[in-house]
């Protein structure tokens, strides 16, 4: 039996991945399991498992009163590393209905449901386009709808990537109009219609390519019960976590974690968080948002 990991086909390796996956978060795996995921025969199955116990025979052994190979007790992982936010990221996607349950490694799913996000009207054609003109170093010319304009105007971008903010799907861009990157909302854009070559790159946006470091810390005036809680929600280490953000993004990664303007406002036990250090090249106060 082969045992050299680094010589597996990519289908053997992810199938070996998968009985990790079951092993770990399920606590049990047998051939229906492989035969269900990955349409194989009962042999193929029975040798996957077979060549599994060639690589980590102490990982699983077999229950003859339940049928199954169950996790051993000097269980360890050679092929996955295992990922809670992988998991829940899972199940998040579950709840919004982005993926369907046959979709997930996760067999008996938990109960879950998550806060509802307003869905954000992004035209799969228009998302096409963008991706398009940043994959060959294109501008193109895009309809959009502006907070600051009371009727859409064309205008002509470079957009180089893709940006989240934690709501909303954003493309960043160089707009010719105002001569200035800018990230510009998918859902604003209405339509788009000519493409020309450009020369404008990423490497130009010097808020893309640098970035800082929020260091964040309980809030000073919580009990110290609480700044242990909130520590521990963080992953903070002696009472400091860090954060690299590009700068292009601080502007949202402030708001999201509430460390914006407001911040100051808002009682201990709601805000819990504070910034132990200054944004460096960031005046106090203020924050860098350049939306189109």
């Amino acid at each position: 039996m082969e045992n050299d990991k680094s010589e597996l086909r990519w289908g053997v390796a992810q199938r070996l991945e998968f009985i990790e996956f079951r092993l770990f978060w399920e606590g049990h795996v047998n051939r229906s399991d492989l035969m269900e995921q990955f349409g194989l025969s009962v042999n193929q199955a029975s040798a996957d498992l077979n060549r599994y116990l060639g690589f980590a025979p102490d990982n699983m052994v077999y229950d003859k009163s339940a049928r199954t190979y169950v996790r051993g007790p000097d269980y360890a992982p050679h092929f996955l590393k295992p990922d809670a936010s992988r998991y829940l990221a899972q199940l998040r996607s579950l709840a919004d209905g982005i993926m369907d349950s046959d979709d997930t490694w996760i067999a008996e799913l938990p109960t879950y449901d998550a806060a509802p996000t307003p869905a954000r009207g992004v035209n799969p054609v228009i998302l096409r386009s963008v991706v398009a003109a940043i994959r060959r170093s294109e501008a193109i010319e895009v309809k959009y709808q502006s907070l600051s304009r009371p009727e859409p105007c064309w205008r002509w971008i470079a957009p180089h990537a893709i940006g989240f903010d934690g709501f909303r799907w954003h493309t960043r861009a160089y707009c010719q109009m105002d001569e200035v990157f800018k990230d510009f909302l998918l859902s604003r854009i209405i339509s788009t219609r000519s493409v020309e070559a450009s020369e404008v790159t990423d490497a130009a946006d010097a808020d893309w390519q640098e970035h800082v470091t929020l260091e964040i810390g309980p809030h000073p005036e919580l009990s110290e019960s609480q700044k242990k809680v909130i520590a521990l929600d963080y992953g903070m280490r002696e009472g400091k976590a860090k954060i690299q953000v590009r700068r292009a993004l601080l502007y949202y990664a402030l708001k999201k974690l509430g460390l914006d303007n407001n911040a100051k406002t808002r009682p201990p036990q709601e805000q819990q968080i504070v910034l132990v250090s200054p944004i460096a090249g960031l005046a106090p106060g203020s924050s860098i948002e350049r939306e189109g």
